[in-house]
């Protein structure tokens, strides 16, 4: 089996912990403290709006740019513009915020506007679909979008209370609290929109994180089960630094298959590979330097404070006997 990092090695993670607590918290203060100075970017999908897609006749060269500087001519502010297709045959999905939902006859006016003014500074096209989502309607999605994360949170409290002990519980879920405040800071800091595809971003990486979690939740189980006497500290240690070249491989394997998504795979699907990039990365990190401490500081075991290297495995006789 191959092994990128010895499972013999004798870093000091828990030694650390308090230092990137602090680290966390710092990012996540920012990124609250970012909310009354730049405000939340919701998505149309949160606070209603209107998607036009369009389709642009053969031989007519149009770019997201082009577009939303005729579509903002009009009057519509901050417009998205995603291309779909192929450049010999575009076709675009336009969104842009819309008021309330007794505005219907005033979106179709806006909607005429901007294909009368798409048509002569850019060329041809037919408007294939045109759907508005209302104001109540991105509210009630905003209500369960919470709702999702708060029963995910909590049946996984449940899960890993069972699977493992109540000591371990808090742990897992405060870690999955923590990579979905860390992530959405740093998307917040980014001044990017939050919309479904970043919802459903949040819901997959708390699924990812946890696996990554109970894995190294399994190997503290064994480790503690056959070094009954050794401190909680040296434990922990010993069971990261164990499965740490499985770490290292599994999210740097999902890291460059998402890295791929963003670079290759358009706006369509970048805020949801994009923040999926975010979280493997605060995900892992979280496993070590979250999880594991407040699993370390419930379980009220001797020296929960200190950290002390795991002793080395004593060689065989047989390997001493050939050393001599």
């Amino acid at each position: 089996m191959f092994e990128l990092i010895r499972p013999d090695t004798h870093f000091d993670f828990i030694g650390k912990w308090k230092y990137c607590v602090a680290g966390s918290i710092a990012i996540i203060l920012l990124g609250l403290a970012a909310i009354p100075i730049k405000g939340i970017r919701w998505g149309i999908d949160f606070i209603g709006g209107t998607e036009v897609q369009v389709r642009f006749a053969d031989g007519v060269k149009a770019d997201e740019g082009k577009i939303r500087d005729v579509v903002q001519s009009v009057g519509v502010g901050e417009p998205s513009v995603v291309r779909y297709g192929e450049a010999t045959n575009p076709e675009f999905l336009i969104r842009f915020q819309s008021g309330s939902e007794e505005q219907g006859v005033e979106q179709n006016l806006i909607v005429d506007h901007i294909q009368k003014a798409l048509t002569e500074q850019v060329g041809a096209l037919s408007v294939d679909r045109v759907e508005y989502v209302g104001p109540k309607v991105g509210a009630e999605l905003r209500s369960n979008g919470a709702k999702a994360l708060l029963i995910a949170f909590a049946l996984i409290l449940v899960y890993v209370g069972f699977r493992f002990s109540i000591e371990f519980a808090p742990g897992g879920v405060i870690a999955l609290v923590h990579d979905v405040l860390v992530t959405s800071s740093i998307w917040l800091l980014c001044g990017q929109q939050f919309d479904l595809q970043v919802l459903a971003s949040l819901l997959a990486l708390i699924g990812y994180s946890i696996n990554d979690t109970i894995v190294i939740f399994d190997r503290i189980r064994e480790v503690m089960g056959v070094h009954t006497k050794q401190d909680l500290p040296a434990v922990i240690n010993q069971a990261i630094n164990q499965t740490l070249s499985r770490t290292i491989l599994t999210s740097g394997a999902t890291l460059l298959a998402v890295i791929a998504l963003v670079v290759l795979g358009g706006e369509v699907i970048y805020p949801f590979a994009a923040t999926m990039a975010i979280g493997i990365v605060v995900g892992s990190y979280s496993t070590v330097y979250i999880a594991s401490p407040i699993m370390l500081l419930l379980t009220g075991r001797k020296n929960a404070g200190e950290s002390k290297p795991a002793p080395k495995a004593k060689k065989s006789g047989k390997q001493a006997k050939a050393r001599a």
